[in-house]
């Protein structure tokens, strides 16, 4: 898919909040989203609709999505849902972009994640594509444990590209292959996005990696290499999977990302004045 900027980085404060156990004031929940509607980031991933039961960090983010400032910004918001219900309370807000429902690649993770079998997880997708459309809103798959999984289960790459042709053949347009527990290696990526890229030119493939941190070049290098254009991070690699077996395990650094596509010459378009305030802004927030 054309865009004005061939290397998108999309920001992803709900990724970095919602595992943590001490609740995160509203108001500085608002003051971090609106410093990085600042930066000039492709998309904010700012808030989910999902059981407060289940994520109590994200129960006010419709309080959250109504008092940010989008003013002077041209980031689009997402939000992840994980049923019919979050989906309608996501296109019912005016300043939701894109909704980002999950669906994994791993059928035990489906059930734990969501309680439904991969098949029930695939239906609901095609109710929440209509959904979606209707409220002239985008869809966007996450593929959970795209790269492999923890459980010993069944996984090879052909396993993904079967799932891509059935949501392709949804019409769905936007895909992120997340790297759930820190799994993914040089040749499994470079497979992935080898085969997906060019055989899928309508529909804009990205990358959600968790990583040690001192180790995050060469999942974002080998996924460069086979045509990806789209990651996804976090301003000092905070949150990620608590399901990773090292807590050193964490999303991708937002700051090694820009160092990377500022080393390949891309035009990121972002403000970094405003970057390293969001940055101090964080340091505030997670401590």
């Amino acid at each position: 898919m054309n865009s004005e900027k061939n290397f998108k980085i999309i920001e992803c404060p709900r990724d970095a909040m919602q595992g943590r156990k001490n609740f995160i004031q509203t108001g500085q929940k608002i003051d971090y989203l609106n410093s990085l509607l600042q930066v000039g980031f492709e998309m904010i991933d700012a808030g989910s609709f999902v059981s407060p039961k289940a994520i109590p960090q994200m129960a006010d983010t419709h309080e959250v999505l109504n008092s940010i400032d989008r003013e002077n910004s041209k980031s689009k918001i997402s939000v992840v849902i994980a049923n019919r219900n979050g989906a309608e309370k996501a296109v019912a807000e005016k300043n939701v972009d894109v909704l980002g429902y999950t669906f994994s690649i791993s059928e035990n993770f489906q059930q734990f994640n969501t309680n439904k079998t991969r098949e029930e997880a695939f239906a609901l997708a095609k109710e929440i594509q209509g959904i979606a459309q209707e409220a002239n809103k985008q869809l966007m798959v996450y593929f959970s444990m795209a790269f492999g999984n923890p459980y010993n289960e069944a996984y090879d790459t052909a396993l993904v590209l079967d799932w891509v042709k059935r949501f392709a053949d949804l019409g769905i347009t936007s895909i992120n292959l997340s790297d759930t527990v820190g799994l993914a290696d040089r040749a499994t990526i470079e497979s992935l996005f080898n085969n997906l890229i060019p055989a899928y030119p309508e529909i804009e493939f990205g990358a959600h990696f968790h990583t040690v941190y001192d180790y995050w070049y060469e999942k974002v290098d080998a996924a460069y290499a086979t045509g990806c254009r789209k990651f996804d991070g976090a301003i000092k690699g905070l949150g990620g999977c608590p399901m990773a077996k090292s807590d050193m395990v964490g999303n991708m650094p937002t700051e090694k990302l820009i160092n990377y596509a500022t080393e390949k010459n891309e035009d990121l378009g972002l403000n970094l004045l405003h970057f390293e305030s969001a940055w101090n802004v964080a340091l505030k927030t997670f401590g």
